[in-house]
């Protein structure tokens, strides 16, 4: 692993609030909604490696909503595609520039394959942020893939170990070092942690070009209710998001006619972009989301199968 760090800040943003009430609602009823409600938090963030994918617009969400982040990255994957990598620092500089007031950002280069990687990311977190509040497991590998009778053994451990085993130290990890600490919507939420999975919707549609990647994906929605219940004790919620088809990159690639007929299977008639997923996925950071957990969540905009 080479570990880089850095940090960088903007002025803070103004502290309008919106204010809400609703009868029944519980002690939160009244109460106004942060207009940064992720400022003092630190956020893990893994795949955080090209200004066109899902984890760069989860990163940037978060610092927007006041968080100091931990980003990881590993380029020799990007390197690989077909559409090639990005610039690494052209990447953290996007990050930065959407940091609040005195949110920090440390970056870091680890391949997560490796026994040991998931641990010293988190570690990263604590030693040069302070302590790690909320973990946002976005990491997944393209390639080496193909239907049941193309892959070996190493195809299939690969992806496991990228994105499920990856994810479960990942998450082992973070909850071994997160940090109680007092939420914007109650004095002391009862989970103030917060754990998000990526999964890819393999159980509503199938991917049979692409087995050992949805193999890995569907374990990680699988595991996620009994990861939720067993984390719960620690003061730790787990969800897992289905992004849905996403165009990071890799569509711009496609054949026009192709392209085009991908996005007609989405209500809206436009193919959906990092910053959809990125919503939903910073909300369940959130004390507003300090009462769901368990629960895979498809957010594909309505993409029609």
């Amino acid at each position: 692993m080479t570990p880089s760090q850095d940090t960088g800040r903007r002025p803070a943003a103004g502290d309008d609030t919106l204010r809400h009430a609703s009868p029944g609602a519980g002690p939160r009823a009244g109460t106004a909604r942060e207009a940064l409600p992720l400022a003092g938090r630190v956020v893990v963030v893994t795949g955080v490696s090209r200004r066109a994918g899902i984890g760069h617009a989860v990163a940037c969400l978060a610092a927007d909503w006041g968080a100091s982040l931990l980003c990881h990255h590993y380029r020799p994957h990007d390197e690989a595609q077909p559409w090639g990598a990005d610039c690494v620092e052209a990447t953290m500089d996007s990050v930065r520039s959407h940091l609040v007031g005195e949110a920090a950002l440390s970056h870091v280069h680890a391949d997560l394959r490796e026994a040991g990687e998931p641990e010293r990311v988190i570690e990263a977190a604590v030693e040069r942020l302070g302590g790690v509040d909320a973990l946002v497991c976005n990491q997944a590998s393209s390639g080496r893939d193909g239907r049941l009778e193309e892959l070996s053994a190493a195809d299939l451990d690969h992806h496991w170990a990228v994105s499920a085993r990856a994810s479960l130290l990942l998450t082992q990890a973070y909850a071994a070092r997160t940090r109680r600490r007092r939420g914007p919507l109650a004095p002391e939420p009862d989970m103030p942690g917060s754990v998000v999975l990526m999964t890819s919707g393999q159980d509503l549609g199938p991917m049979p070009e692409e087995i050992a990647y949805c193999t890995a994906k569907a374990a990680l929605a699988g595991m996620t209710p009994s990861l939720a219940a067993g984390l719960a004790e620690r003061g730790i919620r787990l969800n897992t998001v289905n992004p849905g088809p996403v165009d990071t990159g890799y569509m711009g690639l496609m054949d026009p006619g192709a392209r085009a007929a991908l996005a007609a299977r989405f209500p809206g008639g436009r193919l959906a972009g990092p910053r959809d997923p990125a919503g939903l996925i910073c909300w369940l950071l959130t004390d507003e989301a300090a009462w769901v957990t368990g629960q895979v969540v498809n957010a594909e905009g309505g993409f029609r199968r």
